[in-house]
């Protein structure tokens, strides 16, 4: 039986930051695209772990900052 360590929120920031840097505009298609070949390989886990940059990716390229943040 293989034991993953969970992933941080921050790895996942990290990760999205880093992949926005690789493909701009196309991040979050390219993760999305990633997630879904990790589900059809059958690695749910992996596909989740993609799920989430997804949703940090998105996040980062949204225009609207959220509530009590700051542009830095």
């Amino acid at each position: 039986m293989l034991v993953t360590m969970p992933i941080s929120d921050l790895d996942i920031w990290r990760s999205a930051h880093e992949f926005i840097k690789q493909h701009g505009e196309d991040a979050a298609v390219r993760a999305a695209m990633k997630a879904d070949r990790f589900l059809a390989a059958g690695d749910v886990e992996g596909a989740a772990l993609w799920k989430r940059i997804v949703r940090a990716i998105n996040e980062l390229q949204s225009k609207k900052l959220p509530t009590g943040a700051a542009r830095h």
